[in-house]
């Protein structure tokens, strides 16, 4: 957390309020959040640039910027992109500032797991190796259900973990894995290996309907976490989820079963046993 939506809804924040807007100058807090290079190279790269435009793939943010660089943002867990007018009051745990003239570009984040660094566009397979392998993107490369079939199958794995695998689906986490499989009719533990294409077809239909849906609401902040847009506003999309979070509650779909919550691949996951049978 954040998942796609999340990052997506961040995306069209700092394209609409960002791009182009010089950046003046930049101050590193926490070193943690600059980690895989260091507090100067950030600075240097960033100050007198401009964002060129604001990209996303799974769940990492990737600006190019008008030097040739580009800038990779990752929010993790906790990071927070706040715009805010110069000179207001920096909320706990920010530690980087880029000066926007009159506005102020903040990173936030608690558990400092996220990160900023200024990378060579060219050399990304070398300086952000994670990217480089990122699995399909739902959006951004908007795979046809016979493509996404294609990745499935021919894995081992069961099904919610496989679509929490960022090498290959970019951008699902726990949240949107429970309720695409509940869409898609699936349990959880379902073997890939064992998809039929109308499987692939549902799960395609259920992931860009979901996805979609929940860019539009803003995304799902939920009280552990607290995600928000760029100027910290809460997404409401939370209140459209039909099973994660709600064990024990009736299920809105079928109105027989009772969500359950299992442990999957390591993860708490939730589904109702009467829509998404174990497969035989």
């Amino acid at each position: 957390m954040p998942e796609l939506p999340e990052v997506e809804t961040v995306r069209r924040g700092l394209q609409r309020l960002v791009v182009g807007r010089r950046i003046d100058g930049v101050e590193v807090g926490r070193e943690r959040t600059v980690r895989r290079t260091s507090r100067q190279a950030l600075i240097d790269g960033l100050t007198g640039t401009s964002l060129v435009a604001a990209g996303r793939r799974g769940k990492y943010l990737l600006c190019p910027l008008d030097s040739g660089d580009g800038l990779m943002v990752h929010l993790r867990m906790t990071g927070q992109l706040l715009l805010v007018e110069s000179g207001s009051a920096r909320p706990l745990h920010t530690h980087v500032v880029l000066h926007l003239g009159d506005a102020e570009l903040l990173f936030v984040d608690s558990r400092t797991f996220g990160e900023m660094v200024v990378y060579d566009p060219d050399h990304v397979d070398i300086e952000l190796p994670e990217v480089a392998r990122l699995g399909l993107d739902p959006l951004v490369d908007n795979p046809d259900p016979d493509q996404l079939w294609a990745v499935l199958r021919r894995r081992s794995m069961r099904i919610k973990p496989l679509l929490l695998d960022q090498h290959v689906i970019a951008g699902i986490g726990n949240i949107y894995a429970d309720e695409i499989l509940h869409a898609a009719r699936l349990h959880p533990e379902t073997p890939a290996s064992s998809l039929r294409r109308r499987d692939a077809v549902a799960i395609h239909e259920a992931m860009g309907r979901i996805l979609n849906d929940s860019i539009r609401a803003g995304g799902s902040t939920l009280s552990d976490v607290g995600y928000v847009d760029m100027m910290g506003e809460g997404g409401s999309y939370q209140d459209a989820h039909l099973v994660y979070g709600r064990t024990g509650e009736r299920c809105p779909t079928c109105g027989r079963g009772f969500i359950r919550r299992i442990t999957s691949g390591g993860r708490s996951t939730h589904f109702c046993p009467v829509c998404q049978r174990p497969r035989t």
